[in-house]
């Protein structure tokens, strides 16, 4: 008669809290950061980038319209906070792991600047900083 929920019995990973057993995840998101179980941060890196070309994806199909510095607007706002945001806590990463980030840069670049895919962005990015 009891119910099926109260039945449950901790794992030996599980923690129990009361009557409530709590078991692990691989990854848990706390003030919009992805933490991953070994703290290698590539899922919130992964969820960033995706985020990133999405709104770029969006702002690229308005740029002719809106002109170069409503687009720089747009990119800072939507794209450059997203990159910005807890990325102290990227510090110390492998650069492979960072790299992803980079490639939004490099396309945040393009899109502000209007550049092929075969343009240099070397000096897009120095001359937008």
């Amino acid at each position: 008669m009891g119910l099926g929920w109260a039945a449950a019995r901790p794992g030996p990973s599980s923690l129990e809290v009361g009557i409530s057993v709590i078991q692990p995840v691989n990854c848990v998101r706390d003030l919009g950061v992805h933490l991953d179980s070994e703290l290698t941060m590539k899922t919130h890196i992964s969820k960033v980038v995706s985020a990133c070309f999405y709104q770029l994806r969006k702002i690229h199909q308005v740029r002719r319209v809106v002109g170069q510095d409503i687009t720089q607007q747009l990119v800072s706002a939507f794209v450059l906070c997203r990159l910005d945001y807890c990325n102290s806590l990227l510090s110390g990463l492998p650069r492979s792991t960072i790299q992803p980030l980079q490639r939004v840069m490099n396309a945040a670049a393009r899109v502000v600047m209007a550049l092929s895919i075969r343009d240099h962005v070397k000096p897009a990015l120095k001359q937008l900083c």
